[in-house]
């Protein structure tokens, strides 16, 4: 019997809120589990692979290291696409698994790392090249942005508009941005992304509280 503690990534809100990316991870992870094996605990994260300090993460890896369980994650690039943060975690004695590559060696997850890091390269590159072909051509960048900011803020508001009586009374109660951030934890109360409060997000929103929008 093994023990596990699974880590899944998506790398936006909308992934994280329709299951588009997660549905596909965690069908991974139970075709790789055997009757025989736990799962300790599942750890989801929002958030850029190119981040390091990714709160969901180091979570997982603190738990992996209290219980000396494994840290199980469906592809490595939901995990990392940097050399050196792969190999700094192996470093630590942390035993990775991956679903998509089963039963590998450390030095085999190594050159997986190498190919994962390249992979990202080349992508930038890919983008910051038909970036520059768009400006040529007289593209103005920067629209399709602007409209998609409009429309991610006009969503928050809509959702604080249901946690305000929850927020306000934490906010009341601890008399700090901390104090907040852990009582509306406590009280099972997610952010805008089904996340953790922290805060500086619960500063954030405290900004908007006069207008009553986020």
């Amino acid at each position: 019997m093994a023990e596990y503690v699974v880590y899944y990534r998506v790398s936006t809100e909308r992934q994280g809120r329709s299951g588009l990316g997660l549905e596909a991870q965690r069908a991974m992870v139970e075709q790789f589990l055997t009757p025989t094996d736990q799962v300790i605990a599942e750890f989801t994260e929002i958030q850029s692979g190119k981040r390091d300090d990714r709160a969901e993460l180091w979570n997982a890896i603190n738990l992996v290291k209290k219980t000396r369980s494994k840290l199980l994650i469906p592809k490595l690039d939901r995990f990392s696409r940097k050399v050196s943060f792969i190999s700094g975690i192996i470093d630590q004695g942390i035993e990775l698994v991956v679903c998509e590559h089963p039963n590998v060696s450390t030095f085999f997850l190594h050159l997986l790392a190498c190919f994962a890091e390249e992979e990202r390269r080349q992508i930038s590159e890919r983008t910051r090249a038909a970036l520059r072909a768009a400006k040529n051509r007289g593209t103005v960048l920067g629209r399709n942005a602007q409209a998609l900011a409009a429309q991610r803020q006009a969503e928050k508001r809509i959702f604080f508009e249901t946690i305000r009586a929850e927020f306000e009374r934490a906010l009341v109660e601890a008399g700090s941005f901390s104090g907040a951030a852990r009582l509306l934890n406590e009280r099972s109360v997610t952010t805008y992304k089904g996340g953790r409060w922290y805060p500086q997000s619960v500063k954030n929103y405290t900004v908007f509280l006069d207008l009553g929008q986020v």
